[in-house]
C-alpha cells in the first residue's frame, strides 16, 4: 500500500470521509469532536499512518477555525496553554519511535472516560458544580503538556485539555476562540517533526490532499451547530463525546495489548 501514489482501500475512505468530517466540527462547532478522526481511521491503517494523513487536513481545518472565531479567545489560558504544549510536543518528537501505540490509547482513554463519568455523575446527583474554575499556571501547564503530547501521538489531544478548560465554563464562542488557536499553534509545531520523521511520504500527503474537499462540509455542519446550540447542551455534548471517544480508545488499547 505504501508504495502506491495514495490509499486505494475503499473501506479506507468509508471510514475516513465521517473521520474528516469530525475534525471539522471540532474546529468550527463542538472542540472535541476531531479526537474521534485517529481512532476511526486506525480501523483501517496504522496509527502512525492515520495521524500523519490527518495532519495536513487539521492544518487546513485550523484557518477556518481561526476565522471563524478570530475575536474571541482567552489570552490568559493561552499563556499558560502554549508552553506547556511545547514540552509535551518535544517529548512526543524524541519518544515516537519507541512508543507502543496501544498503551497511549489506552492513557489518553482512561483520562477521558474517568473526567466523563464525573461529570455525568455530578450532574445526576445534581451537585453544584461550584464557582467555575480560573486559568492555573501549574494545572493548565500540566494537561497542555499532557495534550501535546497526545496530539502529536495519535490527534488526541482533546481529552488531558478538557479535564483543564471545562471547569472554566467559558462561554461558548471564547471556548472554541481559543481552541482555534492553541491547536493551529500545536499543528503546525507538529510539521517539522513529521517530517523529521519521515511520516510525509507520497501516499500520505497525497490521501491527505484527496481527502480536502470532504473539510468544508466539516466546518459547515459545525458552524450550524455552534449556532443554534446554547452553552448548557453545547458542554454537555462535549463531555458526551468525550465519553465516547474515551470508551473508543480504551477499547483499542486494550484489544491491541491484548
Amino acid at each position: 500500500m505504501d508504495q502506491l501514489p495514495f490509499i486505494t482501500d475503499p473501506l479506507f475512505y468509508l471510514v475516513a470521509i465521517p473521520a474528516v468530517i469530525s475534525i471539522g466540527i471540532a474546529k468550527a462547532g463542538i472542540g472535541g469532536t476531531g479526537g474521534l478522526a485517529t481512532p476511526l481511521m486506525a480501523l483501517v491503517v496504522t496509527v502512525p499512518q492515520a495521524a500523519a494523513v490527518l495532519l495536513p487536513i487539521i492544518c487546513i481545518a485550523d484557518i477556518f477555525a481561526i476565522w471563524a472565531f478570530r475575536k474571541t479567545w482567552h489570552k490568559k489560558n493561552l499563556m499558560i496553554m502554549i508552553p506547556g504544549a511545547t514540552v509535551g510536543v518535544i517529548v512526543g518528537t524524541l519518544s515516537f519511535r519507541y512508543l507502543d501505540p496501544a498503551a497511549v490509547k489506552l492513557i489518553i482513554g482512561v483520562i477521558a472516560v474517568a473526567f466523563a463519568l464525573s461529570r455525568f455523575l455530578d450532574y445526576v446527583r445534581k451537585k453544584d458544580p461550584g464557582e467555575p474554575t480560573q486559568p492555573a499556571v501549574v494545572k493548565g501547564g500540566f494537561w497542555s503538556a499532557m495534550c501535546g503530547f497526545t496530539s502529536f501521538v495519535a490527534h488526541s489531544g482533546a481529552p488531558p485539555l478538557n479535564v483543564y478548560l471545562i471547569p472554566q465554563r467559558l462561554d461558548k464562542s471564547t471556548y472554541m476562540g481559543t481552541l482555534a488557536i492553541f491547536y493551529m499553534y500545536v499543528n503546525y509545531a507538529k510539521i517539522g517533526p513529521y517530517w523529521w520523521l519521515d511520516q510525509f511520504h507520497i501516499t500520505n500527503l497525497s490521501t491527505s490532499l484527496a481527502l480536502l474537499p470532504v473539510v468544508p462540509i466539516g466546518i459547515f455542519l459545525g458552524l450550524w451547530i455552534h449556532r443554534n446550540v446554547d452553552d448548557m447542551l453545547f458542554y454537555r455534548l462535549i463531555i458526551t463525546l468525550l465519553f465516547i471517544t474515551g470508551v473508543k480508545l480504551c477499547y483499542d488499547g486494550v484489544t491491541s495489548l491484548i
